[in-house]
């Protein structure tokens, strides 16, 4: 991965995209895209949507989330402590003595997650976001309204960390690598050329409701479509393979398997990969696969679709982990694989 690509994915980690609120996260995208896109698009729903070759029948649909998942205020008490709910999958063990940003609607405040002292008898065995509280310095209810109110929302203050020039780590790799890979796939085959019609999404509210992901495809009506996403990695310590698979950082692209998939593109990728001496790993999802596909592939009359992720650890957490080789790997698979598109392709199981 070149300099300039790895400070664009940094900038993408960098800026606060919690689902249901991405527009700075997506002008960055589209000012990155568009000056090797044939078009823009954007819709009601928030995505942003790069366009090679907008002319071309056959239609492919890249889609990688930028939402991340993040804290909603619920409640300010009137000594003007912040109380929050969770907009994603937010883990309550995670979120404990963590630093804050809260987005507050006059300006950013910084907050920490405040802990009970294990002098004073810490946290209860069991506990929920409930019991958890932020503490931006206010002294009162009335000092914490100038700066905050009810439906703000709050990330995480982590900033992403090379480890050994490998891996890297932060908050909110699932899913803004995927958006940054669909943006750096469209942007090789705009180099590369293709036959097809390549629609690449930065699709918004994923770790809520995918709601991006259906607008997206509804909206171009696609061919075929992909979804970039990330899956669990299981090869740290603790971990039991036996029930969670065996899927490890560098060994390379992750493909879905279950009722959802289209097993012509997966075809078609194992094909690729094996042209490319690319190792791949696989992941089952008999009946859903819990990404933007899902979505995407109910809408109109119907999308096959196919999911392709990258192997991260520690899901949920505020130091998330990948590796930048798989990301190269994820890249150079799709762009092959697409660029080799003649347009003519049936994507029905049923033809030979």
């Amino acid at each position: 991965m070149e300099k300039s690509n790895r400070d664009f994915l940094i900038e993408l980690l960098k800026t606060p995209s919690p689902s249901s609120d991405e527009v700075a996260i997506q002008k960055k995208w589209i000012h990155y895209v568009k000056d090797f896109a044939d078009e823009i698009k954007t819709d009601n729903a928030g995505n942003a949507i790069g366009v090679l070759n907008p002319d071309a029948p056959f239609k492919v649909l890249l889609a990688g989330h930028c939402d991340e998942i993040a804290l909603v205020i619920n409640r300010i008490d009137e000594d003007g402590f912040l109380h929050f709910d969770k907009m994603g999958g937010i883990n309550p063990k995670a979120a404990v003595g963590m630093k804050t940003t809260v987005l507050g609607y006059s300006k950013e405040i910084t907050g920490v997650i405040g802990v009970n002292a294990q002098h004073h008898g810490g946290l209860k065995d069991k506990f929920g976001l409930e019991d958890l509280f932020i503490d931006c310095g206010f002294k009162s209810k009335e000092e914490a309204e100038k700066f905050v109110k009810i439906g703000d929302l709050v990330v995480y203050k982590t900033e992403p960390e090379n480890l050994m020039d490998r891996y890297l780590s932060g908050r909110g790799l699932d899913n803004r690598t995927g958006a940054f890979i669909v943006a750096e796939v469209f942007r090789k085959l705009k180099e590369t050329g293709c036959n097809v019609g390549v629609y690449a999404a930065s699709t918004v509210n994923e770790e809520t409701n995918m709601g991006g992901a259906y607008f997206a495809a509804a909206g171009l009506e696609p061919t075929m479509a992909i979804a970039c996403d990330v899956t669990f990695a299981t090869d740290y310590p603790g971990v039991n393979k036996n029930k969670h698979g065996d899927i490890k950082l560098e060994g390379g692209p992750v493909l879905a398997k279950g009722a959802p998939i289209n097993r012509k593109i997966n075809q078609l990728l194992e094909q690729t990969a094996k042209k490319l001496n690319m190792d791949v790993q696989y992941e089952l999802t008999p009946r859903m696969t819990g990404t933007d596909a899902d979505k995407m592939r109910l809408t109109g009359r119907g999308v096959p679709v196919s999911l392709v992720s990258l192997p991260l650890r520690y899901m949920h957490s505020p130091v998330e982990t990948v590796s930048f080789q798989d990301i190269d790997e994820e890249i150079e698979l799709l762009v092959k694989m697409i660029s080799n598109l003649t347009g003519n392709e049936s994507l029905n199981p049923l033809d030979d």
